[in-house]
């Protein structure tokens, strides 16, 4: 009798994770929803296609672009990764052209490209964690027994961050680095070095605050914001009191004060301030619960392509995962007062065209992961004896 293959069970009828696709929905729409509350009184004596308008072009140039790489092999993606690095800090190097790059609030990260702004790092997160997915598959046994094998791919994302911290963007390079140590700890590189890779890092980190004045400020009033309300600490402040404005319920979509000219950047990093005044606690849990159902599923999908023999995949969903939960993480710390002040969106909510087009540009890789995943395509074929 001749075996038939069984055909994988799935409760939609196209071979999709259906978690992360109602995690991610409803993350767009919310922010299709709060960017609109966020940025109705910036658009009221504007003409042209406003905020929400370019949110929208955004979203479906990134639903496109997730479309297309749904339909592309992972081992493509393998292929072509190394050149997709070189072809990051070819952008990132573009916006010291004279004449091409578009300053905004004194930082150059910005290349003009008809009526809208491209942001190069943005795409530099994607392709440095397609990089790493490929040489933690080619070095993995230099990065488990060797120092050598874990430095390497730092030295490419400090030539990544130099020409970041150039610009300035450090909360890019921050998120560069944590995705790079996470990934090489994944990959397993030993705790001693993993270790003492982190304290490093952590003494070129404080250097860096410490000889920048700007920098030195928002590290003050993000521990006593208070002290200063008006000045170095007004941004944090005013979160803070859309958070206490917000209670459990929230005061009422579209009925939030903060970002009527109180809040700077309501519509972008600090859209979670306005989430928490308008939908209240209830919201803020609901967001991060979404975000928790993000990062699960890019961690299952990835386990199960490791269990099937297929560890770039693997690597590439973890990264992934790890991206997503981390600037998620760092973004929502920021409005309420646990880190910093960074220059850094929430995924999939914020305006950002760059930002919003890239984290659905993922969640399209993550998806033919997890097709692969159910159909086989892609699987090591194994030798005859």
């Amino acid at each position: 009798m001749t075996a038939v293959a069984r055909r994988p069970v799935t409760l939609l009828p196209w071979p999709v994770d259906g978690w992360l696709l109602f995690a991610v929905g409803s993350l767009l729409a919310l922010g299709i929803v709060m960017v609109a509350s966020a940025s109705v009184h910036l658009d009221a004596q504007r003409s042209g296609i406003g905020h929400l308008g370019k949110h929208l072009v955004a979203l479906t140039l990134g639903c496109a672009g997730a479309l297309a790489l749904w339909r592309i092999p992972v081992a493509w993606l393998e292929k072509a990764s190394p050149a997709l690095y070189v072809a990051g800090l070819v952008l990132l190097a573009i916006v010291f052209i004279p004449g091409v790059a578009h300053k905004v609030n004194g930082a150059r990260r910005w290349v003009q490209l008809g009526g809208f702004n491209v942001q190069t790092s943005e795409f530099m997160k994607l392709f440095l964690i397609l990089y790493l997915a490929g040489y933690l598959v080619r070095r993995r046994v230099e990065v488990v027994h060797s120092l050598w094998g874990v430095i390497k791919p730092l030295l490419l994302v400090l030539l990544a961050a130099g020409l970041l911290m150039l610009q300035p963007d450090f909360g890019t390079t921050a998120v560069l680095v944590a995705i790079t140590l996470g990934m090489l700890f994944l990959g397993g590189a030993p705790l001693w070095q993993f270790g003492l890779l982190i304290a490093g890092l952590a003494v070129v980190g404080g250097i860096l605050v410490w000889f920048s004045p700007y920098r030195m400020e928002r590290v003050v009033a993000f521990l006593d914001p208070w002290a200063d309300p008006y000045d170095n600490g007004y941004q944090l402040t005013q979160a803070l009191i859309a958070f206490g404005r917000g209670e459990w319920t929230g005061v009422g979509l579209g009925a939030g004060i903060q970002k009527q000219y109180y809040l700077p950047e309501a519509h972008t990093d600090f859209i979670m301030a306005v989430i928490g005044e308008e939908l209240g606690l209830i919201g803020t849990l609901t967001v991060i619960a979404l975000f928790a159902v993000v990062v699960w599923r890019a961690f299952a999908i990835g386990t199960r392509a490791e269990v099937a023999g297929r560890p770039y995949a693997a690597y590439l969903a973890w990264g992934i995962g790890l991206w997503l939960g981390l600037q998620a993480f760092i973004n929502i710390g920021v409005n309420v007062g646990l880190l910093p002040t960074k220059g850094l969106t929430l995924p999939f909510v914020s305006y950002g065209s760059n930002s919003l087009i890239v984290v659905c540009l993922a969640v399209g890789i993550l998806l033919r992961i997890h097709r692969e995943n159910l159909t086989g395509e892609g699987a090591p074929r194994r030798k005859r004896s």
